[in-house]
């Protein structure tokens, strides 16, 4: 059955390329997403407010990076990553850009993926951007409420020394047998924010110095106006905050230490930056499409985009314990090219695979479902080894691979929250798992400069080393007995085995 809404943009030539207007419509509805067609045809319902709705306008020129030199320096890699992609979106969006301003719409631009966001475009003129030869797909701006993990009823571990998950992992072991802590590394977290002063996480915040703050190019906040989340902190922080707890507690797995026995953090080594890309919990693709821009190349508060940035500054390995479903609105592609472009710069990407377990096909969610693009976790109970019930299974529903990549602790993890103390009961979810890889990999690549940006070895090594566990679930034609399997991947991430791999081979 043809949807109404396409047959009256058809009636009223919205869809109609002028040449062929005498034949049969041209139908270009295959370039834009289900979820904001929906939205169109819901105003065309009077089922809508008066706001007409904000798109996300990908451009058809893909920037070409094939040219980058991936042996040279770390900065110089991805500063010709952040040029070409800069020079290719100026280049095709110009057009677009000058059309938009003459129909008074507010547009911005972001180059990570050559992609202009519009606001309330009206049905006609959606019609018309639809219609460009430039442009490749349109998708919606929706709100997307994270599925975060909960307290348990659960006490947390004992404050003292390390975390059994810490353990667990294998960490502890390098840090005394191979000297590593994650020196010279810097992670990040686009996230809920961030208590930047918090006594396990401040001194190793990039943006301190040991007297005093600059938050410059060490925080960016994307949230510029209320999503619905109701946040406790305000928008446009210049300053570093954390309206949920859930971006200080990641953050915690992955540095985490107080110097009072607090060990909560894999790496404490290494210095952390952070990006907003939540209110209260609620996020939307631009703003973690905006997070990514930042992270690629930081720039000031108020700064500009561009002329301002540093990609030099650049984290080596970014921690995304958040998702954006299809069943809240997202595409599912409005990553793609992001992720590609942090990748060939070197920078590599952790993603939770989600809490929608424990059924087969359960990896639904950008970005944990790129599989050949991030690095995606699930968890285990450290204590039993046990996959989590709500740990999501594969295969991934976006390419139909397997997922998770490997598995990690993710359940009862005690860590920093925003009160400035810690989880009194410990936080379960795969969100707590993902923060452990970004942790292992700063080890990783601390003890082994030469490993930096090399992300297809480094994910090689992960998976290699990782202790195989099977399962009597079979999911997406894959045995539970195999490895990798869709329940555990590869099997439990082992810090330690990693670097005893890799350091006993050089």
């Amino acid at each position: 059955m043809i949807n109404p809404f396409l047959k009256t943009l058809a009636i009223s030539s919205l869809w109609i390329h002028p040449v062929f207007s005498f034949t049969k419509p041209i139908d270009f509805s295959h370039k834009a997403s289900p979820w904001i067609l929906k939205q169109y045809e819901n105003r065309e319902n009077k089922q809508s407010g008066d706001q007409n709705p904000t798109i996300l306008v990908y451009m058809k020129e893909e920037a070409d990076l094939s040219n980058i030199n991936t042996s040279s320096t770390r900065a110089e890699r991805i500063k010709g990553v952040f040029r070409t992609l800069v020079s290719n979106a100026e280049k095709s969006q110009a057009n677009l850009v000058a059309w938009l301003n003459s129909e008074g719409i507010t547009a911005r631009s972001y180059y990570i993926s050559n992609l202009i966001v519009a606001e309330n475009v009206s049905q006609n003129q959606f019609g018309k951007i639809l219609k460009r030869d430039d442009v490749a797909r349109i998708v919606g701006n929706p709100k997307v409420r994270n599925r975060f993990p909960q307290n348990t009823n659960r006490a947390s571990e004992d404050s003292k020394g390390p975390g059994a998950n810490i353990v667990r992992l294998g960490a502890t072991r390098v840090w005394d047998e191979f000297k590593a802590h994650g020196e010279n590394i810097v992670v990040a977290g686009q996230d809920t924010g961030v208590l930047w002063n918090h006594k396990a996480l401040k001194s190793h915040y990039r943006g301190w110095n040991g007297n005093q703050v600059d938050h410059s190019y060490s925080w960016h906040d994307s949230v510029h106006k209320s999503a619905g989340g109701g946040s406790s902190c305000g928008y446009n922080l210049t300053t570093p905050c954390d309206d949920h707890n859930h971006g200080t507690h990641t953050l915690g797995t992955v540095v985490g230490d107080d110097n009072e026995g607090n060990q909560i953090g894999v790496a404490p080594g290494a210095k952390w930056i952070a990006c907003r890309n939540m209110d209260g919990g609620v996020g939307s693709p631009e703003m973690y499409i905006e997070c990514f821009q930042w992270l690629l190349a930081p720039w000031p508060q108020n700064g500009d985009p561009i002329k301002d940035a540093k990609p030099e500054l650049a984290p080596h390995v970014i921690n995304n314990s958040w998702g954006c479903p299809k069943d809240e609105g997202c595409d599912g592609g409005e990553f793609d090219r992001i992720l590609k472009a942090l990748r060939t710069a070197g920078i590599l990407v952790v993603a939770s695979a989600g809490n929608d377990g424990s059924s087969c096909s359960t990896i639904e969610s950008a970005p944990a479902f790129h599989s050949d693009l991030v690095l995606s976790v699930g968890a285990v109970n450290h204590r039993n080894d046990a996959i989590a019930s709500f740990s999501s299974r594969g295969p991934s529903t976006y390419d139909n691979k397997i997922g998770p990549h490997v598995s990690a602790p993710g359940v009862d993890i005690r860590s920093a929250v925003k009160s400035g103390g810690y989880s009194e009961y410990g936080w379960s979810g795969t969100s707590m798992a993902g923060p452990h890889l970004v942790g292992l990999v700063a080890l990783l690549w601390s003890a082994d400069p030469t490993l930096i940006g090399n992300i297809d070895e480094t994910e090689a090594l992960i998976k290699g080393k990782a202790e195989p566990k099977t399962t009597t679930q079979n999911c997406g034609g894959v045995s539970g007995s195999a490895v990798p399997n869709n329940t555990y991947g590869y099997g439990i991430a082992n810090a330690y085995e990693v670097l005893k791999e890799r350091l006993n081979k050089k």
